[in-house]
């Protein structure tokens, strides 16, 4: 009896060391597996989104205060605003468009940063053979192969045009956009930037060191750090696409003297355009002035800076030989080199101690007053969330924390009490609302460049977005208004018109300091990449009775809070319709 009862005793033993190995190689297996998993679905998320969608952003992340910007499904019709003689009520904001309803999407927030952040360094990852492999795909793509060239970023070697393509950058897109703007020589660094110039780099290296991978070109060399491969494009010419459209400027006064204005010159009877514009641009200049049969290329400067224009009948006789009113007048061509005075951007040096916000509406302009803010002050400006779009595009402060404090200013388009007095001053940027719905119904349903299609207009879903959207424009002024510590008011439409001073006050309130050719070089640059551009609705009013008398009770609303703080009110356009 004992012994079987000792060898009962020695089963269960056996039988409990058994089961408790099995849980724990079960969950050792589950967690791998869920390891695994996580991992796969990071990469699944970093390789299937689009160009367009390149830094995901959580639907209503845009703003607070108001209905959610991205995702007006279920809309909630914005309190209206009584306008009285004597009393002015806010409008109410409820708990579901308050700025605390971000709170609650935290996590997701993060979760969404952790991705982006993963997918950017592994993007950035040199392949491990793209000294010898690059090489031997060069002969693919039609321009020559120069070779690999070091590059400063502070002194470029290139300094023409610049493009950027974090996820689609290849050679022969580079090539292309180089040779379109008459550029001889394309070369490509980090993988996924694209420099233009006329004159081939000075200081050559070793092949291996050109060894980032092209973004959207596996096994072809896209430079490296500090490093350009570069391509001879003139053999594209023939086929490309050239975008040689020389833009008339107009006539005007030519300067006392020209050849100290302008540093290139060239005498050439029977002189025409094309002449002028094909021999400043491979001088890498902006400006074709032409007076009788001579030809300057220069910059856009203090002694000639383009503002006040000539009567056109003064240049009539321009191409004579003495030209007309014996020679005072000139005419001025914009040729394809870009201005690239002003294209140098870094982050700063040291950590701002004044943390400025760039607070705007959706749609009122922010992208363009950060393209403007960037190149007058030549340093990044910073963004509340991330946008991939914008970042290929140039604006390498999207993939900086926004609290860095790396940036000259932050994009935001934030209010409520909190996230305002996060920042120790702003510049707060409105824009007519008409104008701001329908920008940013285009953004939406179109992105960044492209206009919404009709039928998009005729859709329920534009009613439902003013709806939502109006009320959170008077909203986010009125927040900044009453919690902003201190601000400086811009009207994006007089920012249009009174580019320069208007710039130079903004360049003031961040305590920077600008010379007078960057901000020539600015307004050369003006649009920046940013421009809309394609079938643009004509004659089209998209907005009903209903609409108009609801918007124009928040314009009066916020005209009336504006002047209460002695600040400028809104323009005369904004007068309700």
């Amino acid at each position: 009896m004992a012994k079987a009862f000792f060898r009962l005793q020695k089963f269960l033993r056996r039988t409990q060391f058994l089961l408790f190995f099995l849980t724990a190689a079960y969950l050792m297996a589950g967690s791998l597996l869920l390891l695994q998993r996580t991992r796969l679905v990071i990469q699944q998320g970093s390789r299937g989104t689009s160009a367009s969608q390149a830094l995901p952003v959580p639907d209503g992340m845009a703003g607070a205060g108001v209905p959610d910007p991205r995702t007006p499904q279920n809309p909630r019709p914005g309190p209206r605003l009584l306008v009285g003689a004597g009393a002015r009520r806010e409008p109410a904001l409820d708990q579901h468009h308050s700025p605390r309803w971000l709170a609650s999407r935290n996590s997701e927030l993060r979760q969404l940063r952790r991705r982006w952040f993963h997918r950017f360094i592994s993007d950035q990852e040199p392949m491990q053979t793209a000294g010898s492999k690059a090489m031997k795909h060069t002969a693919e793509h039609k321009g020559t192969y120069m070779g690999c060239f070091s590059d400063d970023s502070r002194e470029r070697t290139l300094k023409g045009a610049v493009f950027y393509d974090l996820r689609k950058m290849t050679v022969s897109h580079c090539q292309e956009a180089c040779a379109e703007r008459s550029y001889t020589y394309a070369g490509l660094a980090y993988g996924a930037e694209c420099y233009c110039g006329n004159k081939l780099p000075a200081a050559a290296s070793k092949p291996e060191e050109c060894n980032s991978e092209c973004k959207g070109e596996k096994g072809s060399a896209c430079g490296g750090v500090n490093r350009l491969s570069v391509y001879r494009v003139e053999e594209l010419r023939a086929g490309a696409r050239r975008r040689r459209n020389v833009i008339y400027r107009g006539c005007f006064r030519a300067p006392e003297n020209l050849t100290d204005t302008f540093p290139a010159s060239l005498i050439q009877p029977n002189l025409t355009v094309e002449m002028c514009s094909e021999f400043c641009s491979k001088k890498e200049f902006p400006l074709a002035v032409i007076r009788g049969r001579e030809c300057y290329c220069g910059y856009p400067t203090g002694r000639f800076s383009l503002r006040d224009g000539a009567d056109g009948l003064l240049c009539s006789g321009t191409h004579n030989a003495s030209g007309t009113a014996q020679g005072k007048y000139c005419l001025v061509y914009q040729t394809p080199v870009q201005d690239t005075r002003c294209t140098d951007r870094k982050f700063l040096t040291t950590k701002s101690k004044v943390f400025v916000a760039l607070s705007s509406f959706p749609g009122a302009g922010n992208t363009w007053a950060r393209h403007l803010i960037e190149h007058a002050t030549g340093y990044y400006t910073g963004s509340y969330y991330f946008d991939g779009a914008l970042y290929n595009k140039g604006f390498k402060g999207e993939k900086d924390h926004w609290r860095s404090r790396r940036t000259i200013c932050v994009k935001t388009h934030e209010s409520g009490k909190t996230e305002i007095e996060m920042f120790d001053s702003a510049i707060l940027l409105i824009r007519n609302p008409y104008k701001s719905l329908m920008a940013e119904f285009n953004r939406k349903y179109a992105g960044h460049l492209g206009y919404a299609t009709d039928r998009t207009w005729k859709s329920k879903e534009w009613p439902d977005f003013v709806t939502s959207y109006a009320s959170w424009w008077a909203s986010h002024v009125l927040d900044w208004l009453k919690y902003g510590k201190r601000l400086l008011v811009v009207h994006y439409e007089d920012l249009k018109q009174s580019l320069i001073p208007k710039l130079k006050e903004m360049v003031e309130f961040l305590n920077m300091t600008v010379t007078e050719d960057r901000l020539l070089c600015v307004e050369n640059n003006r649009d920046g990449n940013f421009k809309r551009s394609g079938a643009k609705q004509k004659d089209f009013e998209p907005f009903t009775q209903e609409m108009k008398d609801l918007i124009n009770r928040y314009i009066l609303t916020v005209d009336e809070a504006l002047r209460g703080r002695n600040f400028t009110g809104l323009p005369r356009e904004y007068v309700p319709r």
